[in-house]
């Protein structure tokens, strides 16, 4: 009798085993912003391929990516690692999505979220589609938990952003509601990103200044953009209040209240 017990218990672990596998999806992203939802929500074993960029030092959940499989958004890569699911920003082409939906391979898009709100229905959106909900939460839960934590502290104190490219961010943009959220106003009167006039702001600086991307040395205009300009360096080096990294400023995700909470330090140790 306590064979044919056994053996029942078995027979049951073996039919059940293949509903586990199933509740996590076999999941690909196809670009960085897309890697760090990926790695952040899904169980490592699910994940079968994150983009070329996963492990760049602009990648916030870059050390979670060693060790995983990096492919390209192409055809060719979808077919070979047999996603279930695929979640994308900005990358793939109209070409690979028509292909994704011929081979029934649910895709899941990142918005460009302008506020905390739009990453809150970014986070609960994957971690749906990945059957991660309680995971997704707990992300959601730390982003409200820092927000909440610095919330006000510049008391309404104006700040210019700037990156390296010399460009600003104004309304309609997570920039400005992270600003916001530390409790400074944003000193670009216009909507979403654009240049900043050199001359203007050498002879007249802004009160503080946050600098965003200047972590990164990238070849091209960001290494000799406006935002590099010996004049503008003279001119905001004792005006800058915080420098965020790529990594945090980068994707439209709930880290992006990282930078928040350095704001916020910043007025602490004003």
């Amino acid at each position: 009798m306590s064979i044919v017990r056994v053996l029942g218990a078995v027979a049951v672990a073996m039919v059940f085993a293949p509903l586990t596998v199933a509740a996590s999806p076999r999941v690909m992203s196809l670009d960085s912003c897309a890697d760090q939802y990926v790695l952040a929500l899904a169980p490592r074993e699910a994940i079968v391929g994150l983009s070329h960029r996963a492990g760049a030092p602009d990648s916030y959940m870059r050390k979670a990516a060693v060790g995983l499989p990096l492919r390209r958004a192409t055809v060719e890569s979808l077919v070979a690692a047999k996603p279930q699911v695929v979640v994308r920003h900005w990358g793939g082409d109209a070409r690979l999505v028509s292909a994704l939906d011929r081979r029934g391979v649910q895709t899941v898009r990142i918005d460009d979220a302008a506020d905390f709100e739009g990453v809150r229905a970014n986070v609960r959106r994957v971690a749906v589609a990945l059957d991660r909900k309680a995971a997704g939460e707990t992300l959601i839960a730390r982003m409200d938990g820092q927000l909440n934590a610095a919330a006000g502290g510049w008391k309404g104190e104006s700040a210019l952003y700037l990156t390296p490219g010399g460009y600003t961010a104004g309304s309609g943009t997570l920039i400005d509601a992270m600003l916001k959220a530390s409790g400074l106003s944003n000193a670009s009167a216009g909507p979403f990103f654009s240049p900043v006039p050199l001359e203007s702001l050498v002879m007249t600086p802004p009160r503080a200044v946050v600098l965003g991307f200047f972590d990164l040395t990238r070849a091209g205009s960001d290494r000799w953009g406006a935002g590099r300009h010996a004049a503008l360096r003279r001119a905001t080096e004792n005006r800058t209040i915080a420098s965020l990294s790529g990594a945090v400023v980068g994707c439209p995700a709930w880290f992006a209240a990282d930078g928040v909470a350095q704001l916020a330090q910043a007025r602490t140790a004003r």
